[in-house]
């Protein structure tokens, strides 16, 4: 049947194989790592912990699986913190630059492994002073500041589950993380910087701390200089803390299942998914994909990803892979364009940025913005791009390519999730031949498939995308929720973790996301996704960026709604956009109507809510709107809408 799968329209045939330069220095060239994990990956996977971990306590079992719940390196003990901290400065690295830190204003700090290891010591005698143990839960609310880090890697040391929720949330949604997990402490901060002023935390936290019974002490660092009320008792100053905690704090072994962290994800519907992950299997995971995705050379690398520590993103390739690699990393507290649109590629020349990784949605900003932002600075020093959070159409891949890559940096386009822990499909950049737009393949020791609606494997052409055997940085499941977690994620495909996405294969064997699987529109009993006509319009050199969504239609369906904003200075009319989508992808896929707008609908992560473009397609109430980064840029599509319905 038409509607059993969805459809690969897309057709993209150029290749880019890594250059002999590139493949004379880089970790994996060829496929022997491939091999090793195909034969037996069980074993694959525990050689990755042996070599890349360090244990205090040797595993009995590398895998226990009883399907849907896993557990790794059953028996083994280690700490986070020592992992990420002590066995560095240990071996004599103490000295080398773990962050390079620039706040917004200008104000920077450079902080070595020693003085962050020190730093850390303290405040998790800070915590422990404050009463928190092994297994309890530490929420963290914080601007891109190196307190956030220290806070995490001090919850590791200690043994406290942490919870961080994104600088950018409101105070429900913070109550919300904060009740769930019964958190004991919070740390947030008075303020942080965003787009050239201060952003106040603290009040926030105080709204939320207001029906968060479980909350016994707030700790706050000061940052933003903004007037905060401090309650006596309960919140206390980092810096006050940290004058009076002792210096020294050894790691404690913790067992290789101890609860790291929980992550919150929002759910289709409900409340939020406290998404679990444990020490050793996450540890093994992101070190080992930091180190071959990025083909770090930690001794002369200096790596930055520009996501925020509120994601997963942040938790996975800021804190915990970069730093037990021994990475040198940038971290910036502010937005891409304070004081200035370049402001990223000014941080990339003054650090010699090597390793640089961020969002399709930044890269089709940066687009919107124009090249001579980047021509202002010397890149030279970039060997590795990569792209996170979203299928990167092929267009916005070729202007990175071309404008930031120079025409000789690999890209490493990956794909994973808050659930995954780490990345599961990417090239590896000195082994694997890209194109724009394709993930590639699974990482070696990751089983994927795609599969159709009635779980058939297919080998060509488009469906579903399922893992077929566990991995070491999986969830361990949804806190306090265990058939939340079997029904949400292994019951659609029996056997197969479904992670919500579609995808293809093209006849080279190349994966293509599609996008969730909610993001694709039923038109004429055709499943279309929006990823291909967005990558369609974005093809066309006058859009910078485009989203798309399915809006009920009595004749089709469903009717394909575009939202579209222009490159500066550029002008389209709206049959030439539509033929141009069907010149791309066929006449099925061209947009009943297009919204010229200058701006879309963005989380403060920068992805697009579809949902709310929905919302607005269809006339409807909007829905929750707090989590977006400019709420006017809806009302001014409602506006367009409702003038384009009486025209």
């Amino acid at each position: 049947m038409a509607d059993e799968t969805i459809e690969a329209l897309l057709l993209e045939q150029r290749k880019f194989p890594p250059s002999e330069a590139f493949k004379s220095r880089a970790h994996v060239v060829g496929t022997h790592l491939y091999d090793e994990a195909a034969q037996d990956y069980e074993a694959f996977w525990a050689r990755q912990a042996d070599e890349l971990v360090s244990w205090s306590r040797p595993w009995g079992t590398v895998c226990e699986w009883n399907l849907p719940f896993s557990k790794w390196f059953v028996g083994g003990q280690l700490n986070v913190a020592y992992n990420c901290l002590d066995r560095h400065v240990e071996a004599g690295r103490g000295g080398k630059v773990a962050i390079h830190w620039e706040g917004e204003p200008g104000d920077t700090r450079t902080i070595t492994y020693a003085e962050l290891l020190a730093e850390v010591e303290r405040f998790s005698n800070a915590l422990k002073d404050l009463g928190v143990g092994r297994g309890d839960r530490v929420n963290i609310y914080l601007p891109m500041i190196p307190e956030a880090v220290v806070a995490m890697l001090s919850c590791a040391r200690i043994g406290a589950a942490h919870s961080v929720v994104f600088g950018g949330f409101s105070s429900q949604a913070l109550a919300d993380r904060i009740n769930d997990a019964s958190a004991k402490v919070l740390i947030t901060a008075d303020g942080g910087w965003r787009r050239g002023e201060v952003f106040p935390l603290k009040p926030q936290a105080d709204e939320a701390l207001a029906s968060t019974p479980s909350i016994e002490h707030v700790v706050v660092v000061k940052r933003g200089g903004n007037t905060v009320d401090m309650k006596s008792g309960r919140d206390h100053w980092y810096h006050d803390l940290m004058a009076n905690a002792s210096a020294k704090c050894p790691a404690e072994p913790m067992d290789s299942e101890q609860l790291l962290f929980l992550l919150y994800t929002s759910g289709t519907t409900g409340k939020p998914k406290g998404i679990m992950h444990t020490t050793g299997g996450y540890l093994t995971h992101v070190t080992y994909t930091h180190k071959y995705v990025f083909d770090l050379h930690a001794d002369t690398d200096v790596y930055w990803c520009t996501a925020d520590v509120g994601w997963v993103t942040g938790h996975s390739y800021i804190v915990y892979g970069p730093l037990s690699n021994g990475a040198t990393q940038v971290i910036y507290e502010g937005v891409p364009n304070h004081p200035g649109n370049d402001r990223l590629w000014s941080i990339v020349e003054k650090y010699k940025v090597t390793i640089f990784y961020t969002a399709p949605t930044a890269i089709r900003t940066f687009m919107k913005w124009g090249t001579q932002e980047p021509a202002k600075h010397d890149l030279s020093s970039l060997r590795v791009i990569g792209s996170v959070g979203e299928p990167i159409n092929p267009e916005a891949w070729m202007w990175y390519h071309e404008h930031i890559g120079r025409g000789n940096c690999p890209i490493v386009d990956t794909w994973w999730q808050t659930e995954t822990g780490g990345i599961m499909i990417s090239p590896l950049p000195g082994a694997t031949t890209t194109k724009p737009g394709s993930a590639t393949f699974p990482l070696p020791g990751v089983g994927a498939e795609v599969v159709d609606e009635n779980g058939k494997v297919v080998t060509k052409g488009g469906g579903y995308l399922t893992l077929t055997h566990p991995w070491p940085g999986m969830l361990r499941g949804i806190w306090g929720d265990p058939e939340r977690y079997k029904e949400t994620y292994w019951s659609r495909f029996p056997g197969r973790y479904f992670a919500g996405d579609g995808a293809k294969l093209d006849d080279d064997g190349y994966l293509w996301l599609l996008g969730r699987v909610d993001d694709v529109m039923n038109v004429s009993g055709h499943r279309i996704s929006t990823t291909e006509v967005e990558s369609a319009l974005v093809s066309h050199p006058s859009v910078a960026e485009a989203a798309v969504v399915g809006a009920n239609d009595a004749t089709t369906g469903q009717a394909i709604i575009a939202y579209v904003t222009l490159r500066g200075g550029a002008q389209v009319n709206e049959s030439d956009l539509r033929n141009h989508v069907a010149k791309e992808i066929g006449a099925i896929a061209k947009p009943k109507t297009i919204y010229f707008t200058p701006d879309l609908p963005k989380t403060r992560s920068g992805k697009i809510m579809r949902r709310l473009l929905r919302d607005v397609a269809e006339g409807r109430n909007l829905g929750d709107t707090t989590t977006l980064a400019d709420a006017s840029v809806v009302t001014e599509l409602q506006q367009r809408a409702a003038q384009s319905s009486e025209d």
